[in-house]
Order: structure tokens, then C-alpha cells, then sequence
């Protein structure tokens, strides 16, 4: 298959300013209506389908809303696993999310109603863990893996985001209680504490953020610092050995690490904590360290989809290269929190590598981890399937489908930033945004079908002197720049095309990206794809079904397959499928098991 380089036409140099020092500050998704035919439905079915599963299964089919009740009426036992509570504040920022972007009265009251009962549940100090006070209420902070801080980290993220969505403070104040609780049992010269799942790091920071209280940056800092100490004590675990060290990245301390270890979705979530208290400390030894572990995610541990976590037996990693396809977890959970780490790396550095990595993830990880209906899940994502694969309405640990719920309704989040004078855009999705850039507001539309096509076209509706800067992601071979119609060759920075203000209301950007179909190779040190190949359309990772493929067994590729891709209306809700001269057929990875239960494949045999 032909390769292509980067063709820029060299017809009109321009240059930007150097905008590349400081942090980029995110657009909130508030701020961005998204308006195309690729996530726009999507978002429709979190609302009508992904919202109504959560309710019933939170608050009809399962025990969690029922913990909470029980607290406050002092009578029952607690019912589901002990880290329950986070599946309630996960699908509760997520019903944030959706009011700020949906006003929906009938759903803010059941926010309402949750809420009520949730603080029903608050004990006199503050506290608030409906397992510990109905199952052991005398050996609260006596197990680091009880999840203890874990759920509080979520309920803090929830609060923020009913806060910003309702104006209602309610449940901001139950999350400072617990919060002031926690510094009142736990800090230099009290007890220490590692948690057993991170979280509660990064959530602590967007709290300082919101509230501009130091305290809770402090907090997530010392926390931080806690680890790699001899401080933590594991269910019972008085000594625990290098493997359980490891699972929970307790061996060193978090400055020292290098390589990712343990829980895949715990490492995601310490990298992004350890990222956030960089961005506001300005601690260095946290930004090497995640130079390094982000090199050995990503060149030595990460599959071609983004997903990260090799092994059921622990939920995480195993080895460098180690990247087996049917036995491949790959929890949608680490795939969202590729999504997060990988945004925050991009904010902390404006480098497009991060951006990159954020876009496989999302595109391929995490859609993959919910259906088109947006009402079944997967918890583990395999690039391999013997057809004994399925989606699921709901699990017993459910942490993936109250996750989906809140990641989905905030990707708007994800596709521009802003510096000073300049305005990053990392996602091609379309949509209406307005927000301010050095305190006036910008106002732009970005129309495209991206992913199925790579014309993007940008129309400031103000005028405005910021420069843009456009994402050429790595796929993208060749790509070319239209302003007004004038072609032109942009500079390139870390990944960037640097496009300068002022501009005109009404001036028009457009950026055309070639989408070939490429046969991809994996690292020869992997040995489960050695003699395979992976087929890519942009930013999108495609599968073979047994349901297009009824030979599904014999199907092979040749270095010399010519493909043709083509954009099929009735194909899996609208999809580009893509098709070969011998038969073969193939799908987006993020849409399979989508329709008829069968085998599937990412990496195929290859024949010379």
C-alpha cells in the first residue's frame, strides 16, 4: 500500500507568532453546540437512551440509590460492591452535563431527588460512604483499597458539574463536608493514606479550581506524594509484596516512575492527578516523569485502537510488546482515561503528539465501548472475538456505562483551547462555538464530516486578531489550506499549522485532509500481529465481522489489495464502510457488534 508524506503547497508563506509557551486553557464543552453527523446523533441517544438506562438501573434494578436510603433511615444492610456510590455521582455528572447542553426540567428534579437523598446520607461529621456506614461502620479509613477517597473523588466531580449546570450549591457543600472530614483525619502529621484507586487526585484540583481554596490543591499534592512511601496498607495486606505494589503504583514514589504498571484505569487516573498539580505547582520532576511513562504507554504497551490493559488477571499491564488481541481487556474506562491523561499532556505542552493519542483513544477505545443505540455497553474491548462477545445493558461493576455517561455529553471540551492570542483546535467535529480570547469573545463554525471525510471548513462569524492553530494529525499524509480561497503554507509547530489574525467576520479557513485506506504494520516485537496487518482510514481503526464476511476463517490481505472506501447511508446508522476486490469487507472497530453476534478481527493474516 502507498505511503504518503506531508505535501504542503508552497504557494503563500505564512508564520504565527510563538504561542507555544504556557498552558492552554480548555473550552468548556458549554460553549461548543455540536451540529454534524457523526457525534450529534450520538449525543441525542445519551440523552433519550444512555440517561433512562442509568436512572433504571441505579434506581430501580440495582441496590445503589437504596444505600443511600438506608444510611439515612439508620435500618438495612448494603447491597452491590463497596465502591457503589462512585456509579451514582458518575451518572449524576453526566446528567449535568446533558441539562447544560439540554435544559430538561423533569430531569434536573430526579437530579434534585438523588441529591436530597445523597446528603440525607451525610453523618454529623461529614462523612459519607454508604458502605462502610452500613456494612463496617467502625473501620472507616482502615483499608486503603475500599475506595473510600475513590468515591469521593467522583462525588466532588458530580457536585462541580451540578454546580455549573443548575447553579445549585447543594451538593458542592455535601462534597466540601467530606472533604474537610478527610483533612481533618488525614495530612503532614496525621495519618497517612494512599488510595488504593487514584481519583480523588484530579478531582481535588478541579475543586481548588472552582473554589480557589489551596487547601484542596495542597491535599491532592500530599496525596501524591504519599505513594511509593511504605504507607499503604491493602486489604489486610500489612506487607505487601512488589506485585501488589505494583498493581496499585505504590513501589516508588510517583516523581521516580518510568514505566506504567498495575490497574490501567488507576494509572490513567494518577497520571492525569499528577499532571494537574504540574500545571499548578509547576513541579517538574512530575512533567519528566510523565515524558517518560507516556513514551512507554504509547511505543511500548498501547494497541493500535488506544486502548491500554492487556490482562483480565489484574485489569492492567503485563510487559513491554505484550499485546495479545482476543485476550486483550482493554476496559473502556482506561480507554476514557486515555482521553483525559492525553488532553491534559496537550494543555500542559501544546504538542499535537498528545492530541494524537487523545483522538485514536476516543475514536476507536471509547466509541467502541458503547452501541450506536447508546443503551449497551462493553467493559472489556478485545481486537479479536470467536463471536462469544456481546453487549451488555448494565454490569455488576458498572463502572463503564457511568462513565460513558459522563465522558460522552463533555467531547465538546475537547476540541478547541485557548492562550494567549490563540486559539488551539485539537477536534474536527462540527459545530457553533463562542467564547472569549483574551477577554473578547471569538465566535466560529466549523462544518465537516469528519471522520468519514477530511474537508474541514472554518468560518469566523467575528472578527477577531487571534492566531489558529490546526491539528494535522499523524495519519494524515498530506493535507492542504485554503483562506478565502487563497491557497497557502502554513508553518508547522509541534504538529500545528500556525494560521495568523486578524481575521474578518465572515473569513473562511479550510483544511483538506487525504483519507487513503493504509495497511498498517505493528512493531515487530509484537508478537501476536507478526505476518498481520491492520487496515486505518484516518483517525478510525476498521475490523472485519463474520456478518459481511461469511468465510470468515480464510480471510487474508495482500500488500497488493487495492481497496475502495465509500460512505453507506444504510451501513451501521451512516459509516464509511470500506471494501476490497476479492470480498472482503470492513467496518469501523467502533461500530462492531452493532448488529448479528459473530467473529471479528482487527489484525489479519497477510499473503505475499
Amino acid at each position: 500500500m502507498k505511503r504518503y508524506f506531508l505535501i504542503l503547497p508552497l504557494l503563500l508563506a505564512v508564520a504565527c507568532t510563538d504561542s507555544s509557551t504556557g498552558a492552554i486553557e480548555p473550552v468548556d464543552f458549554s460553549s461548543v453546540i455540536i451540529e454534524d453527523g457523526f457525534w450529534a446523533p450520538r449525543l441525542e441517544n445519551h440523552k433519550s437512551a444512555t440517561i433512562p438506562i442509568c436512572i433504571d438501573q441505579i434506581e430501580n434494578c440495582t441496590g445503589r440509590m437504596r444505600n443511600f436510603d438506608k444510611v439515612a433511615s439508620g435500618e438495612g444492610e448494603h447491597e452491590g460492591f463497596f465502591f457503589d456510590d462512585s456509579d451514582v455521582y458518575k451518572a449524576l455528572e453526566g446528567f449535568a452535563y446533558s441539562l447544560i447542553q439540554n435544559p430538561d426540567p423533569e430531569l434536573e428534579a430526579k437530579c434534585d431527588d438523588w441529591i436530597d437523598r445523597i446528603a440525607a446520607a451525610q453523618q454529623e461529621d461529614g462523612y459519607l460512604n454508604t458502605y462502610f456506614t452500613l456494612a463496617r461502620p467502625d473501620d472507616r479509613w482502615t483499608d486503603m483499597d475500599k475506595h473510600e477517597l475513590y468515591c469521593l473523588g467522583h462525588m466532588i466531580e458530580a457536585s462541580i458539574a451540578y454546580w455549573q449546570a443548575s447553579g445549585k450549591r447543594k451538593f458542592l457543600d455535601v462534597a466540601e463536608r467530606m472533604t474537610a472530614h478527610v483533612m481533618e483525619v488525614m495530612g503532614p502529621g496525621k495519618m497517612n493514606w494512599v488510595p488504593g484507586h487514584e481519583e480523588i487526585e484530579l478531582a481535588l484540583v478541579k475543586l481548588y479550581r472552582v473554589t480557589g481554596k489551596r487547601e484542596y490543591l495542597e491535599l491532592a499534592s500530599w496525596l501524591l506524594e504519599e505513594r511509593g512511601r511504605g504507607y499503604g496498607i491493602y486489604s489486610g495486606n500489612d506487607k505487601p509484596d512488589d506485585s501488589i505494589l505494583t498493581y496499585y503504583q505504590d513501589k516508588v514514589p510517583v516523581s521516580e516512575l518510568t514505566d506504567i504498571c498495575g490497574h490501567a484505569v488507576r494509572a490513567m487516573y494518577l497520571y492525569c492527578g499528577m499532571a494537574d498539580v504540574a500545571s499548578y505547582t509547576g513541579n517538574a520532576s512530575y512533567v519528566t516523569a510523565l515524558d517518560s511513562l507516556w513514551n512507554d504507554v504509547v511505543l511500548r504497551n498501547m494497541y493500535i485502537t488506544g486502548g491500554i490493559g492487556q490482562s483480565a488477571a489484574n485489569e492492567g499491564i503485563t510487559e513491554d510488546y505484550d499485546l495479545p488481541n482476543r485476550e486483550a481487556y482493554c476496559e473502556t474506562c482506561a480507554s476514557i482515561g486515555m482521553v483525559l491523561w492525553n488532553a491534559r499532556m496537550n494543555r500542559m505542552t501544546a504538542d499535537s503528539k498528545y492530541a494524537d493519542i487523545m483522538e485514536k483513544s476516543l475514536y476507536n477505545g471509547v466509541l467502541a465501548g458503547v452501541s450506536l443505540s447508546g443503551d449497551r455497553f462493553f467493559y472489556v474491548n478485545p481486537l479479536e472475538s470467536e463471536g462469544d462477545r456481546h453487549r451488555h445493558p448494565w454490569f455488576g461493576c458498572a463502572c463503564c456505562p457511568s462513565n460513558i455517561c459522563r465522558f460522552l455529553p463533555s467531547v465538546g471540551g475537547y476540541v478547541y483551547g485557548t492562550s494567549k492570542g490563540t486559539v488551539w483546535i485539537n477536534l474536527y467535529i462540527g459545530n457553533h462555538a463562542s467564547f472569549e480570547v483574551d477577554g473578547k469573545e471569538l465566535e466560529l463554525t466549523m462544518k465537516t464530516d469528519y471522520p468519514w471525510d477530511g474537508a474541514v471548513r472554518l468560518t469566523l462569524d467575528k472578527a477577531s486578531s487571534a492566531d489558529l492553530m490546526l491539528r494535522v494529525p499523524q495519519w494524515c499524509r498530506t493535507v492542504s489550506f485554503t483562506v478565502n480561497g487563497e491557497e497557502l503554507a502554513p508553518e508547522l509547530k509541534k504538529g500545528y499549522a500556525c494560521l495568523p489574525g486578524p481575521w474578518k467576520a465572515g473569513d473562511t479557513v479550510e483544511m483538506v485532509m487525504d483519507m487513503p485506506v493504509e495497511l498498517v504494520a505493528a512493531d515487530p516485537r509484537v508478537k501476536a500481529d507478526f505476518g498481520k496487518r491492520a487496515v486505518c482510514r484516518g483517525p478510525l481503526v476498521y475490523c472485519a465481522e463474520e456478518v459481511d464476511n461469511p468465510d470468515f476463517d480464510a480471510v487474508r490481505l495482500s500488500s497488493s489489495t487495492a481497496f475502495s472506501a465509500a460512505y453507506e447511508p444504510e451501513l451501521l446508522n451512516g459509516a464509511v464502510g470500506i471494501s476490497s476486490e476479492s470480498g472482503l469487507r470492513l467496518v469501523p472497530y467502533c461500530t462492531w457488534c452493532n448488529r448479528t453476534q459473530g467473529k471479528m478481527k482487527v489484525w489479519i493474516d497477510l499473503e505475499e
